[in-house]
């Protein structure tokens, strides 16, 4: 690795940084104050609430693998098991961050689509159960190209070291044992096919069937109740109550729309790209592709955030304890202004 491409290295790195330090700061501090929300309240200690805060935790475990994702696109002179570790433990994490969403949203669609047997669903029987479905296929899963599925064998992968005109950094890689890491050398091309067209794409395509089933039976309940207030007021006109249903399930489609908009077309778009460049065979490390990739998979990890702070049971606790910090202030401010006067 000569000079140039070594501060190419640093700037890119440093590019990452920049870009996925401040968003995973946030996505961690808004996921705690959403769990420290449901753990405050005793009302909330139910199982559906226990899926959420699996998703939390797994949402949390994201934010924190989120400035390593995008460096899976480098290729970095690391020892065999650091490069292993490099790969294997974010793509798990991410993975599990999808299990615990979809699982979250097929508890909450079929509590909407059956109501009468929600409570006998097999994951609220078995919630130890549930966990294992969506956190060890996962491990299992993102472990494969530790148990052989990898790419180790394949062309010379030295080119990191072999490259270098600088016989120092040539004589430092082979004494401290790097090697050239790339996700080319952890990730089979079949492995990355199988991930994604066999494992991502249909989870996102779940998770978006379910919210338009359950946007177009909550349109037919809104007709339903149209109906009735038309049949009791025996008018043919829509009344004043049927406009604000109407208003508001306008709104709830657009909200719907947004976040889907938000959150998963820049990661599609990233996905997508990624395959592309596979494809191709080119160099994926540009700044175009860096900055894709850190706000295609920050935005996907914001999907739970949107879900926790809809709800005010709960972000009840954080408001409080904010109420609480602006009265003291607003009282110390006060108790300053009358000392001085």
């Amino acid at each position: 690795m000569d000079h140039n491409s070594s501060r190419s290295l640093v700037s890119r790195e440093h590019l990452i940084y920049t870009i996925t330090v401040p968003l995973s700061a946030s996505i961690i501090l808004a996921n705690l104050l959403i769990i420290v929300g449901i753990a405050c309240n005793r009302q909330l200690h139910n199982t559906p609430n226990y899926f959420f805060l699996s998703l939390l935790v797994a949402d949390t475990c994201t934010g924190v693998a989120l400035p390593f994702i995008p460096l899976m696109g480098l290729n970095r002179d690391l020892s065999f098991s650091s490069c292993l570790l490099a790969h294997v433990f974010p793509n798990f994490l991410f993975l599990a961050f999808l299990f615990n969403l979809v699982m979250v949203h097929y508890e909450r669609f079929v509590c909407i689509v059956d109501p009468l047997h929600y409570n006998n669903l097999w994951m609220h029987r078995h919630f130890p159960l549930a966990l294992l479905v969506v956190w060890t296929p996962p491990l299992l899963f993102a472990s494969l190209p530790a148990f052989g599925w990898n790419d180790w064998a394949g062309p010379d992968w030295t080119h990191c070291c072999d490259s270098s005109q600088n016989l120092t950094l040539l004589s430092n890689c082979s004494v401290n044992k790097t090697i050239c890491c790339s996700y080319r050398r952890v990730f089979t091309d079949a492995f990355i096919y199988l991930e994604v067209y066999g494992i991502v794409l249909p989870a996102i395509l779940v998770i978006a069937a379910m919210i338009g089933h359950v946007l177009r039976i909550t349109r037919g309940q809104m007709k339903d109740i149209c109906r009735l207030h038309r049949a009791v007021d025996r008018g043919g006109q829509a009344s004043d109550q049927e406009h604000r249903l109407n208003l508001r399930y306008t709104r709830c489609v657009v909200a719907v729309s947004l976040t889907f908009l938000a959150c998963w077309v820049p990661y599609l778009i990233y996905m997508h790209v990624c395959i592309a460049f596979l494809v191709s065979d080119s160099n994926w490390s540009s700044t175009t592709h860096i900055v894709m990739s850190c706000i295609g998979i920050g935005s996907m990890a914001v999907v739970p955030l949107v879900l926790g702070l809809a709800n005010k049971q709960y972000t009840e606790p954080a408001c409080k304890l904010l109420q609480k910090l602006r009265d003291r202030w607003r009282r110390s401010t006060a108790a300053t202004e009358e000392v001085s006067l």
